[in-house]
């Protein structure tokens, strides 16, 4: 990561705070701290314990997790969500390989990876065969954090591939030749279900839905969910949809609560209790190359991306989520968010 005088990034908010004036050689004045009861100083202390929590580490999985993060449904957090999760696991202590399958590259950008057209990228990896060795780049402000790009030569490979041998199943092999030791390998799908999105599916475990808390959250969704149930019969036994993920929440609205209490029905346990909120934060973040939580880490997303993804991290051991964030005391994930805004 970067340097503690750069972590919050370009654009964060002054947050009052100690502050010494020289008067003379050896005389200082200090203003007061804020206090623990203000909406600055829950925040700061919130931040705090979501880093520290970060730093204790997770229980590591016995086999490397591959989770598919698809919707096609445009706009619904998708490659945001796949960046900041990966960049959030990486910071509990895991290895995370981010695989960028869509074509306009926006998870490359803002793990600030260099995606122009004579970058190998993971359409040589499709296409030509390449090694996925060759083409996976380290980030460089998260230790443990490494992506394999996209760049604009995947806009064909939908085409070119039509004609390809075992074609559904490219992505599976490069994925199973890789050698180096990772934890998690997390995809970010295209906003479509053609043929690179199949091949995600066809070399992932699980599927992670974004699901945006707005009128039109479900529509197509079905469609989705009928073609996980098609690839799982007839290419990958495997597959299983086993999170989804709340986005865009914002409290003060009933539309958002009604949203979120529908899909909890639905899907159940699969539904993760952590919400993202809208944030500022997230949307600023990849126009610096980075992940909000590097850009902002004491922002509301950013402590929902920890908390999601030590949520996902305990679930797939099967660890309590509940045990395991009892210090936390009575605090709800949203009370997290509702603290610091």
């Amino acid at each position: 990561m970067r340097s503690n005088a750069n972590i919050a990034g370009p654009m964060t908010d002054p947050v009052p705070g100690p502050r010494t004036e020289s008067i003379g050689e050896d005389v200082s004045r200090e203003t007061p701290p804020p206090m623990d009861d203000t909406p600055i100083g829950r925040a700061a202390q919130l931040a705090v314990e979501a880093l520290g929590r970060a730093g204790e580490g997770l229980p590591r999985p016995e086999r490397t997790r591959v989770m598919v993060v698809a919707n096609q449904k445009g706009g619904v957090g998708k490659t945001t969500t796949t960046v900041n999760l990966a960049a959030s696991l990486a910071l509990h202590g895991a290895r995370v390989l981010v695989v960028d399958l869509d074509p306009q590259g926006n998870a490359s950008t803002a793990l600030g990876i260099d995606h122009h057209a004579d970058v190998p990228s993971i359409y040589d990896v499709l296409i030509d065969s390449r090694p996925l060795s060759e083409v996976v780049q380290p980030v460089s402000d998260v230790e443990g954090l490494f992506c394999a790009p996209a760049t604009i030569d995947l806009a064909g490979a939908e085409i070119e591939l039509v004609s390809l041998v075992a074609r559904e199943s490219r992505l599976e092999r490069a994925i199973q030749a890789y050698e180096q030791p990772l934890d998690y390998i997390l995809i970010d799908c295209p906003p479509s279900l053609g043929l690179l999105t199949v091949n995600a599916l066809v070399a992932g475990a699980e599927v992670l839905i974004p699901i945006q808390c707005e009128y039109y959250a479900l529509e197509g969704l079905g469609q989705l969910l009928r073609n996980v149930d098609l690839v799982r019969a007839h290419l990958n036994r495997d597959l299983q949809v086993t999170t989804i993920l709340l986005t865009m929440y914002d409290g003060r609205t009933r539309l958002a609560s009604q949203v979120a209490d529908e899909v909890r029905n639905h899907f159940g346990d699969e539904v993760l209790r952590t919400s993202i909120p809208r944030s500022v934060r997230i949307s600023e973040a990849p126009s610096y190359g980075q992940t909000v939580l590097t850009y902002d880490p004491g922002s509301s997303g950013a402590l929902s991306y920890l908390e999601a993804a030590r949520e996902i991290a305990l679930k797939g051991v099967g660890v309590s989520y509940d045990a395991q964030h009892a210090h936390i005391g009575a605090q709800s994930e949203q009370s997290i968010v509702e603290g610091i805004q």
